[in-house]
């Protein structure tokens, strides 16, 4: 396929004829649903005024017809995960306009499919009325295993709706194409107001950091380090990360015990979270890594579990 060039026509009939098979890094498609209008390339004037020549596009109208059962039936005869996805849409649909929409979508999806590379993903905009049936037929397509996320697009402000919620949102569903697909992690630069904000605390070298929490909401019995499982979080908290990272990041020191409670407290911050632990007493400070780690330093003002 040559580079930098634009197609138009039907793109089923031009991914077979002039896209070869794992030749695609990324697919991003935005196929309209019964909006029930015509869309045309338009051609405007210099003066801005739409010129007399238009080409027609498609039509934005799903039916149930002749072509429709025609694609329908090839692809059921196919046969594979496709073709019973297809097959359960026509139970629970019957010969609808829905079912017209995605006997329509199953085939290039499929096509879609063949042209991704091994590390290729494919991104799909579409709204609420058709997404719960699109992410099952992705699921017959790229396997229910390579789907990534539901990303929902908050489109518009809200407003109300006669006898409904109003409609601000689509849909992105996100899937691989396998397991080796390449993400590439994207990262924005904070704004200074939110720097001064929640990064208030300054190391000796001038880097910056947050004071925050090393438990989290959980489900199940909580996970306790130690020898005897004597560093235990909070009562119905859980701990916010593995055992291997707190060793890594942040080394505890046991300080003498006193007691049967845990001491935690802040060197730089007026913040506390209380951390029970059985025999020992430990004291937090904040660390670089935005999270409270451990210290041999007293307390200024520690808490008791």
């Amino acid at each position: 396929m040559p580079e930098n060039t634009l197609y138009y026509g039907d793109n089923l009939d031009i991914l077979r004829r002039h896209v070869a098979d794992e030749s695609v890094d990324l697919v991003y498609l935005d196929p309209p649903f019964n909006s029930n209008a015509t869309y045309n390339v338009l051609f405007a004037e210099q003066h801005g005024e739409r010129a007399a020549s238009q080409i027609k596009a498609f039509e934005d109208t799903w039916t149930w017809d002749y072509t429709a059962e025609w694609s329908y039936r090839q692809t059921v005869e196919a046969g594979g995960q496709v073709s019973k996805a297809l097959q359960s849409f026509h139970t629970l649909l019957g010969p609808s306009n829905m079912l017209a929409y995605l006997a329509m979508m199953a085939p290039r999806l499929v096509e879609l499919r063949r042209v991704l590379k091994p590390t290729g993903s494919i991104w799909l905009h579409c709204d609420p009325t058709a997404s719960h049936y699109l992410k099952l037929l992705m699921d017959a397509v790229f396997g229910p295993e390579n789907f990534r996320n539901e990303i929902v697009w908050k489109r518009t402000t809200s407003h109300g709706g006669a006898n409904r919620c109003g409609s601000v949102h689509d849909t992105i569903l996100y899937f691989a194409k396998s397991r080796g697909a390449v993400w590439n992690q994207v990262h924005q630069a904070y704004d200074d107001a939110y720097i001064e904000q929640y990064y208030r605390y300054r190391e000796p070298d001038g880097r910056r950091f947050m004071s925050d929490n090393l438990t989290g909401a959980g489900a199940g019995p909580p996970r306790t380090f130690g020898k005897r499982g004597e560093i235990a979080p909070p009562t119905g908290r859980h701990w916010g990360m593995t055992r291997r990272a707190l060793i890594a990041c942040w080394p505890l020191t046991a300080s003498s015990g006193h007691g049967t409670g845990c001491r935690v407290s802040s060197s730089t911050s007026t913040k506390h979270s209380a951390c029970p632990c059985k025999t020992c007493g430990l004291t937090f400070k904040p660390c670089v890594r935005g999270i409270r780690s451990a210290s041999a330093t007293p307390p200024r003002s520690p808490k008791r579990c």
